[in-house]
């Protein structure tokens, strides 16, 4: 989108890599819930609305089902903090509203190189 007189704007994508380095500094050391150290957790993504106000966090946790649920349950426990130290450390205006999600594009495309696999043993017509 261009403003008339402006050039278009990459920031929320500078920021957004930012906020990322930022999490996974935090999820090293600073983030003392036991909940978190339970299963391994990933950053895989991080989305920030144009306006900046809005964070998604996509992480993948490693474990089975109950420690993902608890991990994310931490993570979003957490979220406060997490806002208020990314509003210190990358010196924003204004603190974005943080939502940590469950990434689950990787058991997605399993299920989907599956369905293909299945597809070409199934050898169709011909």
């Amino acid at each position: 989108m261009t403003v008339e007189g402006h050039r278009p704007t990459h920031r929320p994508e500078r920021v957004a890599e930012e906020i990322r380095n930022e999490v996974l500094l935090l999820l090293a050391g600073d983030l003392k819930d036991p909940r978190l150290a339970l299963a391994g957790l990933d950053v895989t993504e991080v989305r920030v609305s144009p306006n900046l106000k809005q964070v998604r966090v996509f992480v993948r946790v490693l474990g089975d089902a109950r420690e993902k649920k608890l991990a994310l349950d931490g993570l979003r426990h957490s979220a406060g903090y997490v806002r208020h130290e990314l509003l210190i450390r990358l010196r924003l205006r204004r603190a974005p509203d943080i939502f940590f999600m469950n990434d689950e594009s990787e058991s997605y495309g399993q299920h989907i190189d599956e369905l293909l696999r299945k597809s070409k043993g199934s050898g169709g017509p011909g």
